[in-house]
């Protein structure tokens, strides 16, 4: 008998909330975990970098491995490899010995991301999707947003290695709920692995995820440049392979599916926002403000509170207005309220600063819930595998970019007013960029058809 649709969403949502907590803490802690190994701070990039290449390379692969041998199945495993890779980078005695643990433990983040929501597409009745898909999207939120706060504790009270040991008893418990509540979905005739595609969009989104990372720090341009340049020519032969394999890695032909490419255009539009939000709040509050790590995280976590309140309106919203409307208008007033963040200055009160971050997480993570939710509305069961990887890989992809979004803005103002430092103006310069990117949105949210989903929502048509 299959298990109720929100324990299955809160096994995913655990998982998943377990990687995207993992990269922020450790992100805050780099300089500590730098003078234990004996190495400058930028040496300890490489542990970030390098978890990044296994998502490139084995995010396309989950939805194949999918079907191969089943959701439940490849979903545990990835749990697994994902608490041994915590455990082998909490022993690391050397660098050498994280970068290849954190290797490991990019391979169970790649399949746990969109398998995951594969699980939770095939396990929910429709007109429970909508609800399901919230309970998903707050960790993605509530990850990068707890995550620095939660660092700079375990580094001043704990020990860094405190950060992968507090995956172990979530990944164990992920194990045992997923082999009690979550049935084993898989395809009937799998086509053998597209091995010569995998190598190509491996090569093409590791240079892409790289070059977006690279280029937000100082003196890594020319490199990034150069390797944004190799995943471009790399994607334009993957197009080319694509075209003539019957069953690619990743499955382009899944943009001419309506509610999908639209979904999967302005969703990476306003993902933009979502990954540049946590780096521009930070260093603005921290620089601008002269707050420290643990005051500016406090407030930050505004954000998480209003993505929590969503949780329970957005299946009501989507019911009343539907998904076209909603993601019109609500896209609108999630902008909105990402520009007014460029209006933040010392003399606000921090009241009305929560406030503002707090609207701010509730229509930005209403939005996600009805991106991840229409994009499979016209998605047909025997191709959702491939399209929960196909949207993971763009979700990924332009979440980096938009870090990388944000940096160019921030530096092109610094060079502009001749500022040697960011200066709140810059600050300001790069959250209306980002904005104006995201507000793009609208020209594809407009073409959303008014029925679309309707079955999922509940919506009701007007004739």
């Amino acid at each position: 008998m299959p298990s109720p649709y929100r324990t299955v969403a809160l096994i995913v949502a655990s998982a998943m909330f377990m990687e995207q907590l993992d990269a922020t803490v450790l992100a805050t802690a780099l300089p500590t975990m730098a003078r234990d190994f004996a190495v400058t701070a930028p040496h300890m990039s490489v542990a970030l970098t390098s978890y990044l290449l296994s998502l490139a390379i084995f995010i396309p692969a989950s939805g194949w491995a999918a079907d191969r041998y089943g959701a439940r199945t490849v979903f545990r495993a990835a749990i697994l490899v994902f608490t041994l890779g915590s455990a082998l980078c909490a022993q690391a005695p050397s660098l050498g010995w994280l970068v290849a643990a954190r290797l490991l433990q990019g391979v169970g983040g790649a399949m746990m991301m969109p398998v995951g929501r594969l699980v939770l597409l095939r396990s929910v009745p429709r007109e429970d999707m909508v609800s399901a898909m919230t309970w998903l999207l707050v960790p993605a939120l509530l990850g990068p947003i707890i995550g620095p706060p939660l660092g700079g504790f375990i580094v001043t009270y704990l020990n860094w290695r405190w950060i992968f040991y507090i995956n172990l008893p979530i990944g164990l418990l992920g194990l045992v709920m997923a082999s009690r509540h979550i049935l084993n979905w898989k395809e009937d005739g799998t086509e053998p692995l597209d091995w010569k595609g995998f190598l190509l969009s491996g090569c093409a989104l590791g240079s892409l995820f790289f070059g977006f990372e690279l280029i937000s720090r100082a003196g890594q341009v020319q490199m990034a440049l150069g390797l944004l340049a190799i995943g471009a020519v790399a994607g334009l032969f993957y197009l080319r392979h694509a075209a003539r394999h019957e069953a690619p890695i990743l499955d382009v032909s899944l943009m001419r599916v309506p509610s999908f490419r639209l979904s999967v255009i302005a969703g990476s539009l306003t993902r933009i926002t979502q990954g540049a939000q946590p780096f521009l709040l930070a260093l603005m509050l921290q620089l601008g403000f002269n707050l420290t790590a643990a005051q500016s995280g406090s407030i930050v976590l505004a954000t998480a509170f209003g993505a929590m309140l969503m949780k329970t309106l957005a299946p009501k919203l989507l019911r009343r207005f539907g998904f076209r409307r909603s993601l019109m208008v609500n896209g609108l007033i999630a902008a909105a309220g990402f520009a007014l963040c460029a209006a933040f200055r010392p003399g606000w009160s921090f009241a009305v600063i929560f406030a503002v971050l707090l609207a701010g997480g509730f229509f930005i993570s209403f939005q996600f819930t009805a991106y991840n939710t229409v994009a499979y509305a016209e998605i047909a069961p025997e191709r959702m595998s491939r399209a929960t990887s196909f949207y993971t890989t763009f979700q990924q992809l332009m979440l980096s970019s938009g870090i990388c979004v944000a940096a160019t803005a921030l530096h092109l103002s610094m060079a502009a007013w001749g500022h040697p430092h960011p200066r709140l103006e810059d600050f300001s310069a790069a959250f209306l960029t980002v904005t104006a990117i995201s507000a793009l949105s609208l020209i594809w949210n407009r073409r959303f058809d008014p029925a679309v989903g309707a079955d999922i929502s509940g919506h009701q048509v007007e004739d």
